[in-house]
This record gives C-alpha cells, sequence and structure tokens, in this order.
C-alpha cells in the first residue's frame, strides 16, 4: 500500500528540520543494516525535550554536539530526554546526554531495567541456558561458536545509563510544549514500549511501534523461551488502531513521517497471520525445527549477521502457535526441539 509523506526529504546527520511548531526532526547515522534512525526534538517552555537518542558512538555525539549549538535550538539547553524503549539505537546516548545536560531520563520501568540488564551483560561469558537455547532451535555447532563470540555486544552500544529515572506509564499524559501528549503502550517488539500522541497536534512518535516500509522485530529470546510476544504485538497493533486516528502523522523510528497508521497497522497484522498460515501448513508437512521455517517467514536467505533475528521471530510464531493450540513442541535427546501440527 503507498502512504502520504508530507514531510519531504530528511534533514542531514547533524541538522534539524522542523515538521510542526517547536517539533524538530533529527536523524542519525547506524552502524548496522537499519542504517539511519530518526529521532525527535520537542520544545519545552525553556528547554527541549529528546525523544530517542541513537547509539553511543563518536559519529552520533559529534552530530549532536552540532545540534546542540545551532540556531534551530535557540540557545535552549536539553531539560528531559525520553525514550520510547531500550534498544540501542533508542537509548544509547541517555546517559551522554543527561550527563551533559544535568536532565532526567523518562521511560518505562520495564524497558529501563531490562536496558540495565543487558548493559551488564557485557564481556560476560555466555551462558549455557543461551547455548542451549539456539542448540534447540537448530543451530549447528560453528552458529553456537559464533554466539557464543558475540554475546554481551549490547552494551558496546550504549553509554553508561543513568542510575535513576523518572517513570513513564501508558495511560497518563505529558505537558510538553503547551500541548498534552498521550502515552500508548506497546507490547512484542520490546518489553514496555511506548508511544506518544498529540491530539492537538495530530501527531504520533510511534518509535519501533509503527514503520511504514519494514516491519518490526518480535522475537524469543533465551531469558524467556516460552515467551509469546507476537500475540503481545498483534494486540497492541489492533488496539492502536483504537486509539489513534487514521489521519495522524506518524513520526517513526525509520523510514519518513507518514499519513496512514490505520492502514498500516492493519498491514502488520495481516503480514503476521499469513505468516502463522504459511507456518502451520509447514508443520503440517512433518515436524520442523525452528530454523526449518527460515523459507516460510522471509523472502531472501537468511545469513549469519541476521540469525539471531530470525531465529527469535521464527519461534514468537511457533510460540503463538503453541498459545492457539495449533502445535506442539518436542525436545529430543539431541537436544534439538521439533514442532509439531496439533
Amino acid at each position: 500500500m503507498k502512504f502520504d509523506y508530507p514531510c519531504g526529504d530528511p534533514p542531514p546527520a547533524g541538522e534539524t528540520k522542523e515538521i510542526a511548531p517547536g517539533v524538530l526532526w533529527v536523524r542519525m547515522p547506524l552502524p548496522f543494516a537499519l542504517r539511519w534512525i530518526n529521532l525527535w526534538l520537542l520544545e519545552d517552555g525553556d528547554g527541549w525535550t529528546v525523544v530517542d537518542t541513537g547509539v553511543a558512538t563518536d559519529e552520533s555525539r559529534a552530530h549532536w554536539t552540532t545540534i546542540f549549538a545551532s540556531p534551530a535550538l535557540k540557545g535552549k539547553p536539553v531539560t528531559r530526554v525520553l525514550c520510547t524503549h531500550m534498544h540501542p539505537d533508542h537509548v544509547g546516548l541517555a546517559g551522554w546526554i543527561t550527563d551533559r545536560f544535568n536532565c532526567v531520563l523518562w521511560m518505562s520501568r520495564l524497558e529501563y531495567v531490562v536496558c540495565r540488564m543487558l548493559v551488564a551483560d557485557t564481556g560476560r561469558e555466555a551462558p549455557e541456558d543461551g547455548v542451549n537455547f539456539y542448540r534447540a532451535a537448530g543451530w549447528d555447532d560453528d552458529a553456537l561458536v559464533t554466539y557464543r563470540k558475540r554475546f554481551g555486544q549490547f552494551g558496546r552500544m550504549v553509554q553508561a545509563m543513568p542510575d535513576s529515572f523518572r517513570r513513564v506509564t501508558a495511560g497518563e499524559s505529558l505537558r510538553i510544549g503547551g500541548h498534552d501528549w498521550r502515552v500508548l503502550g506497546g507490547h512484542g517488539h520490546s518489553p514496555e514500549h511506548l508511544c506518544l500522541w498529540s491530539p492537538e497536534l495530530n501527531l504520533f512518535i510511534s518509535g519501533d511501534q509503527i514503520l511504514p516500509r519494514i516491519s518490526s522485530n518480535v522475537s524469543v529470546f533465551p531469558t524467556e523461551p516460552e515467551a509469546d510476544p507476537l500475540s503481545d504485538w498483534l494486540e497492541s497493533c489492533a488496539r492502536l488502531q483504537r486509539e489513534i486516528p487514521a489521519d495522524v502523522l506518524v513520526l517513526p523510528a525509520h523510514n519518513e513521517p507518514f499519513v496512514g497508521a490505520h492502514a498500516r497497522l492493519q498491514e502488520l497484522i495481516d503480514g503476521h497471520e499469513l505468516c502463522l498460515k504459511r507456518v502451520e501448513r509447514r508443520l503440517q508437512s512433518g515436524p520442523q525445527r525452528a530454523v526449518d521455517l527460515f523459507g516460510a517467514l522471509f523472502p531472501g536467505t537468511v545469513t549469519s549477521e541476521v540469525l539471531g533475528f530470525a531465529t527469535g521471530e521464527s519461534l514468537a510464531h511457533l510460540n503463538c502457535l503453541i498459545a492457539r493450540g495449533r502445535a506442539r513442541r518436542r525436545l529430543g535427546p539431541d537436544g534439538v526441539a521439533v514442532y509439531e501440527a496439533v
């Protein structure tokens, strides 16, 4: 489906673009496949609220330093950092910005706590629970060796987090720059994702909850192997269709601002339901490992760089089918799990 992209070209890195009174679009480069993230500055009286921060790289710090000194900020400091969720491209420089301006980080409790937990894993040896989790999914020995080598990388993209924060919860309303921004929750992509909706401005800062051209990863991880994040994601998408207007301007974390929220949310729901049907058909043909189902979920070849994401998404669909009573899991004596249709 084609959507309306009314904001034109994105701003170059290190610059801003006003898309509504007191709302600035910032774009930062990323050192991985997504390439770019959109960040937002909301004018707030004598200062600015930063919504999401980018990853902790020297390049991003340099771009932020340029923006902080630019005429667009009118000489005002950052007075608050608000993060939609705990992934490094959203929270990576939260500690650096709050330290620089002596301001407070605002985010949901679960996102803050999980982020601190994952940062604490930096440099730690890969746990056997994780190795067994990916062995059960069907990973071979080479992939498991790579997992051991790469474990604990999360914290390398996140500057030290603030030791305290202000909890934000879905359902509350934040007064920013003379406008009420309602906090709406999302689940499935991350534990307690937050979005911001301004009815007066008709703007919706979606984080990773709604993206116009790509689908956010919905994965099962070794810390909670029986989780059902896909059911949470589908429920969140359906609820947001009821909570925000169809003509709201969506300010996503990736791609460009667009109009068409309801249609895009329906596309996301329909896409996952179609994948669930494909996975179930594969299970009806015989027992399958999680890694055997990539062809039912992804159009291209799954490389070693995205194996973890692909496996997590495959397991999310399988766990959703189990929750619906459509599949079951059986762990073999070799530690590899196979899934069967019910």
